[in-house]
């Protein structure tokens, strides 16, 4: 290429988020000389909460959350791979999801992200701690009951966190949510959901209320007070060895009825292309280097990047480096939920968390908390999202 090409992207402030993608921007400029690709981060807060709209227009390529899906087949404000890329790599990609993580970008049946990361969550232990209480890790959710009691579990429950748990407990209860046009679930399923939820989140610490996962990973790994975490979206990052002070273990979940695990709430992110963007060729490019099976099994796992696709998850490498993380969890991946993507659903998704955690935190009739949850629900369908 005889002009210089510059790309600038946008991506979440994490290892897992950051470096895979500085390094896959790296090896693609030494592989195409006059392409220059720079990475720029946001918080993990900010890349729940900010419109793609606003980054759009600021950035050509976009680490993006599944539920923006809706929102930007409505705008067009991303760009659809489907009209870039060929059949043959999205016909590998789509055979090749972890779960329903391509499923999960596809909308107006066309296929507005790669998922280059793939996520749910999942368990997490610290072998040493539960060894030295001669425990095993729990496999029903008595037995976490029971673990809980003892003060060595930790979970993340700030807004967003809440929310998706409480869709685990619904889905792992019988009933996925937003099944109809007017209820986020049926009244007596999502009592029983709720009252399971707060039994459990009143017996952590109440500084759990302002963990993500990575606070509750970081706490796991830099004291020595936690042994499990029962849910939270994974990160193979610390079952790393070096990466951490502590190695964590990632574990599918337990089991409330003792035949199936829970079913929790589809995460990852996908790569997008900016309809803003001036070099679209050249960004398509890059985006299928990066969610090529080779890239994703090689270059962006060893930089600490956790793969959307499925060949990178049933590596032998892949696991040999992260103590068989991929392995362990993908079971959980494959039967995940995968929570609404009208246009709307970010508005849901940013007010639902805090009723489910005020209800976590103090108390409360769970009938309120349903309708409050139903009102909301009607009200996002009404929402129409600008930057």
């Amino acid at each position: 290429m005889s002009d210089q090409v510059i790309l600038k992207g946008i991506t979440w402030n994490h290892s897992r988020g950051f470096v895979p993608m500085t390094a896959t921007a790296q090896r693609f400029s030494e592989l195409n000389p006059g392409v220059e690709i720079t990475w720029e981060k946001r918080s993990l807060q900010q890349f729940a909460d900010l419109s793609i709209e606003q980054l759009a227009a600021r950035y050509d390529l976009l680490v993006i959350d599944h539920p923006w899906a809706g929102f930007a087949a409505n705008t067009r404000t991303i760009l659809p791979f489907d009209e870039f890329l060929s059949p043959e790599f999205l016909k590998d990609q789509e055979f090749n999801s972890v779960g329903q993580s391509y499923e999960s970008y596809n909308f107006h049946g066309q296929q507005w992200a790669l998922p280059i990361d793939a996520a749910t969550p999942v368990a997490s232990s610290r072998q040493d701690i539960l060894q030295e209480h001669d425990i095993d890790v729990p496999s029903t959710y008595d037995e976490l009951i029971d673990l809980a009691k003892r003060g060595l579990v930790a979970c993340p429950l700030i807004p967003i966190d809440s929310l998706m748990t409480f869709y685990t407990f619904c889905c792992s209860l019988g009933e996925d949510p937003f099944q109809t046009e007017d209820t986020v679930v049926s009244r007596e399923l999502g009592i029983q959901a709720l009252q399971m939820y707060r039994q459990l989140a009143q017996l952590v610490d109440p500084k759990c209320f302002n963990y993500n996962p990575i606070k509750v990973y970081e706490r796991m790994t830099l004291t020595d007070d936690i042994a499990y975490c029962p849910f939270a979206y994974g990160y193979s990052n610390y079952s790393r060895v070096g990466y951490a002070r502590r190695l964590l273990h990632f574990h599918d979940m337990v089991t409330l009825d003792g035949k199936t695990n829970l079913r929790s709430t589809l995460g990852g992110t996908g790569l997008a292309v900016s309809s803003n963007c001036k070099n679209v060729d050249v960004a398509m490019k890059y985006a299928e280097f990066v969610a090529s099976p080779d890239c994703q099994a090689g270059l962006f796992t060893d930089n600490g990047g956790q793969p959307g696709h499925l060949q990178a998850w049933t590596s032998e490498h892949t696991n040999a480096i992260s103590t068989d993380y991929f392995s362990n969890t993908l079971p959980a991946l494959q039967r995940a939920f995968l929570r609404p993507r009208y246009n709307g659903s970010m508005y849901f998704q940013d007010h639902g968390g805090d009723i489910v955690r005020n209800y976590l935190m103090n108390g409360g009739s769970e009938t309120e908390v349903l309708d409050a949850l139903d009102n909301l629900y009607r009200e996002s369908k009404k929402e129409v999202q600008h930057g």
